[in-house]
């Protein structure tokens, strides 16, 4: 049984920095710092880097970066479990002194040779114990120049059972998992040893991941218990699948979180999206951070995969963009631009209002830009654009209106649009016979918003070159 109910909440995210933080990482961050946050506890960031071989620099800094983007503000950390490799060498002694670990000092050839041998015996694939001291057991003489490793003594009978938050209840017999290595002949301990020692030295109460670790978990369990340790509750979480129905992963398929940033993607719809990736609050699919807290308690959480759909989430983006600030997307969209190279030459004001007026039309910051480029640069409506709608007939009501426009002392939508229903009574015209015309010389597209507000926001000199070079 664990303790977890008994004590203040806390929860970790413990990423490996071999690589970016992926969907799956994120998402669980997010479980395990809303439910934090929902019981008024602690949420502690850990970063996993024995992996010494493949672990970096530049993967820890993405993944704090990705945390800050998200808003997944830690309680603690980051902590680094390379600095606590004297924690670890001080409990793998105490385990030792115990009986509870032991140095096994098999080669890799010997190891190797038990395999094959169980292999072509038909056997599960495990250690055999050669090392295991067992009472009126005698071990093999120590070889020289071979360096141990360290080997947890995992219960030989019985069973491992845990209520898993996610799944219920699981077991697991211990006669499926065998004495797992815990320190490696380098002093470096290994990812299920290092992880009890410091979730239990964190205080750690609930730990969420995914469920590709439901078979660690009995090694974890049974180590937590050979140190007397109080353990935490266990949750699951199923993978994510992507398009392909193949589960999303740091090594197939999946994408940075900063890489949806740069993408143009806001931090609070990527939440709401990963939310709803394995949780639900009843049929909500839109909620703000401050609801997901008040709401995340535990429950709800599927036992399925969940499926990730790149249109669903454009949806819940665009939902965000119509709300968000326009001085907030002005400073995204200005950094959109400037990796395009393109200067924005318009105040703070008039950039806003841009904003403003093309938001409700784009999923993503870069949309956004997408749009606004034709304020800053030139424009080249397509092929079949220009076809259709700047023919030899609409030219010279198009010159009027240029004519028209230049004259104009004061720049605004009124004036724009005193001038357009003069043009259209002058050359015999309706609206939508000037107005896409005008959308394709001075826009490069068809559709916009209403001309005469898409217009205002446009130098008069720009408006009135783009019609009389159409």
């Amino acid at each position: 049984m664990n303790d977890a109910s008994k004590k203040p909440v806390r929860t970790r995210i413990a990423p490996s920095p071999t690589g970016f933080l992926h969907l799956g990482t994120a998402r669980t961050a997010l479980y395990s710092w809303a439910y934090a946050r929902h019981h008024g506890g602690q949420f502690v960031l850990r970063i996993e880097d024995t992996d010494v071989a493949r672990s970096t620099q530049d993967s820890v800094d993405q993944i704090l970066a990705s945390m800050k983007w998200l808003g997944l503000d830690y309680d603690e950390g980051p902590v680094y479990q390379m600095q606590r490799l004297a924690r670890y060498q001080e409990v793998i002694d105490q385990m030792i002194t115990a009986g509870t670990a032991y140095r096994c000092y098999c080669t890799p050839e010997e190891l190797e040779a038990m395999k094959a041998a169980q292999d072509a015996r038909g056997q599960k694939r495990r250690y055999d114990g050669t090392w295991r001291p067992e009472p009126g057991k005698s071990l093999p003489a120590v070889p020289e120049g071979v360096k141990p490793v360290v080997r947890f003594k995992n219960p030989i009978d019985g069973d491992v059972t845990w209520d898993d938050v996610v799944k219920g209840p699981i077991t697991i017999n211990n006669r499926e998992i065998d004495d797992l290595i815990i320190q490696r002949t380098d002093g470096v301990p290994t990812y299920n040893f290092a992880v009890v020692v410091d979730d239990w030295d964190m205080a750690i109460t609930h730990v969420f991941r995914g469920d590709e670790h439901i078979n660690n978990t009995p090694w974890q369990i049974n180590i937590f218990n050979a140190l007397g340790a109080p353990l935490p509750a266990f949750g699951h979480l199923p993978i994510i699948l992507g398009d392909d129905g193949l589960k999303l992963s740091k090594r197939r398929g999946a994408v940075s979180v900063t890489a949806y940033e740069e993408n143009g993607y806001l931090p609070e719809g990527m939440l709401n999206y990963l939310a709803r990736l394995g949780w639900s609050h009843g049929d909500d699919e839109l909620f703000s951070r401050e609801q997901m807290v008040s709401w995340f308690d535990g429950t709800h959480l599927s036992k399925s995969p969940a499926q990730w759909d790149p249109a669903k989430l454009e949806w819940v983006n665009s939902h965000y963009i119509k709300l968000a600030d326009s001085a907030r997307l002005a400073a995204l969209v200005r950094e959109q631009l400037k990796r395009r190279g393109v200067a924005v030459d318009a105040s703070a004001e008039q950039f806003e209002a841009m904003c403003a007026l093309f938001k409700d039309r784009c999923v993503t910051t870069v949309a956004l830009a997408d749009w606004l480029g034709m304020y800053f640069g030139p424009v080249a409506p397509s092929a079949e654009d220009a076809a259709t709608h700047l023919t030899d007939a609409i030219r010279p009501a198009l010159a009027s209106l240029a004519d028209g426009l230049a004259s104009l002392a004061a720049w605004n939508k009124a004036e724009i649009q005193t001038v357009l229903k003069s043009t259209l009574g002058a050359h015999g015209l309706k609206m939508p016979q000037l107005a896409m015309p005008v959308r394709v010389a001075v826009c490069g597209r068809a559709q916009t918003p209403s001309l005469d507000a898409v217009l205002e926001l446009f130098a008069k000199e720009i408006v009135v070159e783009r019609l009389r070079s159409a």
